[in-house]
């Protein structure tokens, strides 16, 4: 009898134990899709406004891309921290969104690219 509590109570432990790794698996998957998904678009915009003289198009269309992207992540994960980065870097696509809609072929991306980093502060350990 004392065998079998003893058993139940540490498989209680090791459940606890492998349950509270998973929730943090969970974020630290999160950081790593949105880390990934960010770099790229981040990419994209930066590719989008050196090449703008050419098609100044490419700006809108990354700028659609990265939102979209950004929708995607926010409906992932429920880390409050990564949910508020990525509202910071949805703020910042918008900011150059309404640069370009007044005329800007070559915006600031900075707003962008700061809050990319931030997404990187919250995901990184420690």
């Amino acid at each position: 009898m004392k065998r079998r509590i003893a058993l139940a109570v540490a498989t209680a432990a090791t459940l606890t134990a492998v349950l509270s790794g998973c929730a943090a698996l969970d974020t630290a998957m999160d950081c790593v899709k949105t880390a990934d998904a960010i770099a790229t678009s981040v990419s994209k915009l930066q590719q989008a406004v050196s090449s703008a003289s050419n098609d100044p198009t490419q700006i809108e269309e990354a700028l659609t891309s990265i939102s979209t992207e950004l929708g995607n992540l926010k409906d992932t994960t429920d880390n409050a921290d990564l949910s508020k980065a990525v509202d910071d870097l949805t703020k910042g696509v918008e900011t150059v969104r309404t640069a370009v809609k007044n005329g800007d072929t070559t915006p600031d991306i900075t707003p962008v690219t700061d809050a990319a980093g931030e997404v990187t502060k919250v995901c990184t350990p420690g």
